[in-house]
């Protein structure tokens, strides 16, 4: 968890997109909007895509239930969470609001 910690606490707005492989529809859409808001925003914000599948410790001690799961971070602090599919538009939105 000490990575996770130096992970988000940074200047800049860090997204967290925590899904899983199983659902390619929704994987793939939400996929599809974040790769737009990372080009939309570039080096504003990290956009970091993480399989729950693959980090079972860090869904648990965040409590991920539903997928997918977004979650924006700035010096370390959650400022934002919000479970179920985004446009790509809502999620800048959210994100433009902490840079």
């Amino acid at each position: 968890m000490s990575k996770f910690g130096e992970l988000i606490d940074v200047e800049i707005p860090v997204l967290l997109a925590f899904y899983n492989q199983w659902d390619a529809n929704k994987t793939q859409t939400q996929h599809q909007n974040l790769h737009d808001v990372a080009a939309t925003l570039g080096n504003k914000v990290k956009v970091i895509k993480i399989d729950v599948d693959k980090n079972k410790d860090l869904a648990e001690a965040l409590r991920i239930k539903t997928l997918p799961t977004l979650i924006v971070y700035k010096h370390g602090e959650m400022k934002w969470r919000q479970s179920g599919e985004q446009q790509a538009n809502d999620i800048i939105a959210k994100v433009e609001a902490y840079i």
